[in-house]
Order: structure tokens, then C-alpha cells, then sequence
């Protein structure tokens, strides 16, 4: 009998079949071994002493992020998946002596030898990570943020790890650290209102442009500012960036717009790196603009966008500007900074155009009868204006790009607990997943992969059926005929060894 319109149905399948779903997914364990995360992890986090070890826990949190779940009660997705539960079990006795294994099948005896942890013990290791005694250093209606436990700051161990690992592989002499805060929208009780009005939590992320990964991170409550203590968080980032790296650049919005941070970058504070070049979001003031309508017309210049190997013409324009903020002017010794104005023309039939500034979700100001979109940034770099600008902009396509894809194409945007220090593992287990998903790109995967977001990886090489067959002592995972995806995991997996050929250090 059918069970529907339309002449199929659906059975389950009597026998355990062998059957995978995520043929696909092996290959990112093929990578994580290869980068030692698994070693990382055991070296760094120890919460578990018994029962399921941090690795597995970790692993299973990573796995998950890559398959698609979002929450944790979808480990039961792929705790059901037989197959690839038996790669996983295969993987982990890998290296084990005999008598190993079978004392591995007597602890699993209850649990049929699954790979995956289940919702109740993440939710239990995750409990970990909270420190309820720094909970009782808040006071209502101030920023906090909590310190990290022994547990969080293990997880930013791996991190680093895995961070020095792909530098090895793929060395940058400059690292241009995108520094930027994104609003993750909650119902949770405890959770604080953000500044646009509804719970939120509010981590700190520093993304490496020029390794496309997410170098260090600070997860925080909605209600503490963007720009809090940025100084203090970009010292902690440059410390976790790796051997070979000379010379630092930042980019930030109007949350860096900091004169203690702008001072430390210009006067070489940090003894590593010494001086910093940076491009940041300036504040547009009363006094900002005043100065700006003092910059004569003829020093106006066109911004041009790049289309097809063509410069196009924009309705912005760009001028240096003759201003030093009063609070910086008090002192003879205090740096100089260049500030440049950037204006876009509004038109007439913009809607709310008739409105007050402070309704529009940007500043503006008028000048011979025309009102304009301005923005400013300051800058220590002497390059040419619109070069710069540019640059800056940079900013604003792949690291914002990545909030996005933490939020939607991992499980960034759905955190699991009440709890402070819970959420802020699951944000750290996250961006690990994040970062190895980088690392498959770069060093795994053709260049034209380097752009594609996890809803393609995940048609194209993971989400592949897939049958687990063992034969002579080995276990195959035997995909469907004639799928491209079997080339592209071979290949992936070749060059994947040849990682493993490389010293890393």
C-alpha cells in the first residue's frame, strides 16, 4: 500500500546496512589527524578523566558543525548514521593493540561501539566550561565579561595549534587582523539586551584575511559594547598569531575608534610587532564635519570600483581632512593621524530622506543644498586615498562575510545553554570547525572552492550515500557510480597526505 499520492513509500531497513549518509565527511578527520587536533585537544583540555575522553566530545561537537546540525540534540542525526558510526569506531582503533580494542569494545559494551556522543553527556561536558563564582562578579548594568576558565582557555590552545599548523603549510609574513563584533540573537533568560533591543550575545572576532580563518575570538553578553576593552583583545590576538608572521596591519569599524588603541598601534607598543599599521572607522562629529566642509572642492576625488578589469565611476568621493579631535590635541607629543571623509549624494527619493539625522542609519551632512552620506577613517598609512579606502572596505566582504557563515552555515547562531561559560565553548568548538573547514579549502581542494560557502561543500562532498564495506582487514567507504565526488575526495585525501610530508614546524 502506498503512503501517499504518488507510487513509492518509505520502510525502514530490517538489518543494519552499512549505509551512510555523510560518505563525504571521513575526509575532514583525514585532515584534523593530519593537523594534530585531535593530539591538541588531549594535550590542552581536560575536563574528562572517565567514560567518553575530550577528544571524542570535541570531535563530535566539530563533526557536527561540518554535517550541518545546529544543536545538540542532532548528534542523534548522526549517531544513527550505522556507517559512518563504523568509520568513526575503525578510526579511533587505529594504532590500538589488540587487547586495547577489546577492552574499548567491553566500555562501549551499552553504547553498540558509536563514535558520536550523545546530547546528555554534551550537555553534561559543556557544564564544564561555566564558572558560576565569576557569575557573582556581575553588577547589574555594567559591562562584564567573565574570565575564562582553565577549560575555555584549553580550547584556545587547540585553536592556536591549529592556527600555527596552517601557517606552516601556507606562511604569510603580514597578517591583516579584521577586528569586528557580531550580534547573536537568543531567547535564552539570562542573556542581556543588545544595543538594538532584543537578547543577544556579542563575541569578539579577529579574522587573518590573508589565511581566511578566525585567529582569536572573545565571546561576550549583548550588552557589552563592541569596541570594550578592544585594546586588551587585540594584545591577546597578537599573541596567538604564530612564528613567521612580521608585520601586523588592522582594520576595524568605528568600535576601534579608540585613541588608546590608535596610540599603542602608531608607538610600537607591542615588542614583537612594534609599530602597527592600521585603517579605521572614524566617529563623524560636529567637529569632524566642520572640517570637512572646510576642505576646498577642487580637492575632491572620484572613487572608482574595479568591474571586469574596468574602473567604473562611483557617486563618492573622498578628500584628506585637516583635523586633529580634541581629544588627542591637548598634548604636543600626541600622534598625528591622517583622516580621510568619504561622501556619497543622497538623492531626493530616498525615502525618510526628509528625516532628522538621528532617524537615518548612517550620518550625514549638507553642503550647498545637497545632502550627503559621510563617513569618515583615520589611518597611519601614507597610501594613496583611494587605494586605502579600499583596503579598509576589505574589511567589510570576508570577515563580515564570516560572521555570516558562523551564524547560518555553523551553529554560531543557536547556542545551547542559560549558561555564560557553556554558550562561550560551544562559540569556541564552532570556530574550530570553522577554521578546519578553511584549512580543507586551502589545502585540500581546487582554488575555486576558496569562495564556496558550507550549502555547496555540503551538496558537492559531504552529504554523499555511501556503503561501508570491509574487505582484507580494510574499510572502504564504496560511493554510488559515476559521482564526481569520488574523484574529488581521492584527490582531496592525496593531497591531505602530502600535508603529512611536510614538517610543520
Amino acid at each position: 500500500m502506498t503512503q501517499g499520492a504518488l507510487p513509492f513509500k518509505y520502510e525502514e531497513e530490517v538489518k543494519e546496512s552499512g549505509m551512510t549518509a555523510l560518505g563525504g565527511l571521513p575526509v575532514y578527520l583525514d585532515l584534523a589527524m593530519v593537523m594534530g587536533l585531535g593530539a591538541s585537544i588531549e594535550k590542552h583540555v581536560h575536563v574528562k578523566e572517565r567514560g567518553w575522553t575530550d577528544k571524542q566530545l570535541v570531535l563530535s561537537l566539530i563533526l557536527l558543525n561540518l554535517a550541518g546540525g545546529d544543536c545538540v540534540g542532532d548528534l542523534t542525526r548522526l549517531a544513527g548514521d550505522d556507517g559512518f558510526c563504523k568509520v568513526l569506531h575503525r578510526i579511533e582503533q587505529k594504532g590500538m593493540t589488540r587487547r586495547e580494542r577489546r577492552e574499548q569494545a567491553r566500555r562501549w559494551r551499552k553504547e553498540g561501539g558509536r563514535g558520536i556522543a550523545s546530547p546528555s553527556a554534551v550537555f553534561r561536558y559543556l557544564a564544564a566550561f561555566h564558572d558560576s563564582e565569576q557569575e557573582k562578579e556581575r553588577v547589574e548594568g555594567k559591562a562584564f565579561i567573565p574570565v575564562a576558565n582553565e577549560h575555555l582557555r584549553g580550547l584556545k590552545a587547540v585553536n592556536r595549534d591549529a592556527v600555527a599548523f596552517i601557517q606552516a603549510h601556507h606562511p604569510q609574513r603580514i597578517a591583516t587582523l579584521d577586528m569586528d563584533a557580531t550580534l547573536v540573537e537568543t531567547s535564552k533568560r539570562d542573556a542581556l539586551y543588545s544595543y538594538k533591543g532584543y537578547k543577544a550575545y556579542q563575541p569578539l572576532n579577529t579574522w587573518w584575511a590573508e589565511q581566511s580563518i578566525i585567529s582569536y575570538t572573545e565571546f561576550r553578553d549583548g550588552n557589552v559594547p563592541a569596541g570594550y576593552e578592544q585594546l586588551r583583545v587585540f594584545k591577546e590576538a597578537l599573541k596567538e598569531l604564530p612564528a613567521g608572521v612580521e608585520e601586523v596591519r588592522l582594520r576595524s569599524d568605528t568600535a576601534g575608534y579608540q585613541h588608546e588603541l590608535l596610540r599603542y598601534c602608531e608607538k610600537g607598543g607591542d615588542e614583537r610587532f612594534g609599530r602597527i599599521e592600521f585603517a579605521i572607522g572614524c566617529d563623524v562629529t560636529a567637529e569632524f564635519k566642520k572640517a570637512v566642509r572646510e576642505v576646498e572642492e577642487k580637492d575632491w576625488q572620484t572613487i572608482y570600483k574595479n568591474f571586469d578589469g574596468h574602473r567604473i565611476k562611483t557617486n563618492q568621493e573622498w578628500a584628506e581632512v585637516c583635523f586633529i579631535p580634541s581629544a588627542i590635541g591637548r598634548s604636543k607629543h600626541a600622534p598625528v593621524y591622517r583622516y580621510l571623509a568619504i561622501t556619497e549624494a543622497m538623492s531626493s527619493e530616498i525615502p525618510g530622506l526628509e528625516l532628522p539625522e538621528p532617524s537615518l542609519p548612517f550620518p550625514t551632512f549638507e553642503i550647498r543644498s545637497q545632502r550627503y552620506k559621510l563617513f569618515g577613517v583615520v589611518t597611519n598609512l601614507d597610501w594613496e586615498g583611494e587605494e586605502l579606502i579600499h583596503w579598509h572596505r576589505g574589511r567589510c566582504g570576508k570577515s563580515e562575510e564570516a560572521h555570516a557563515v558562523m551564524k547560518e552555515d555553523f551553529a554560531g547562531g543557536k547556542l545551547p545553554s542559560e549558561d555564560f561559560g557553556e554558550n562561550a565553548a560551544w562559540w569556541w568548538i564552532m570556530m574550530l570547525a570553522l577554521n578546519l573547514n578553511s584549512a580543507m579549502k586551502q589545502f585540500a581542494l581546487e582554488p575555486s572552492w576558496m569562495s564556496k560557502r558550507m550549502k555547496a561543500l555540503r551538496f558537492s562532498m559531504i552529504n554523499i550515500p555511501g556503503r561501508i564495506v570491509e574487505h582484507s582487514r580494510e574499510l572502504i567507504i564504496r560511493l554510488v557510480k559515476n559521482n564526481p565526488a569520488v574523484n574529488l575526495l581521492i584527490e582531496a585525501r592525496r593531497r591531505i597526505m602530502a600535508l603529512s610530508n611536510v614538517p610543520s614546524g
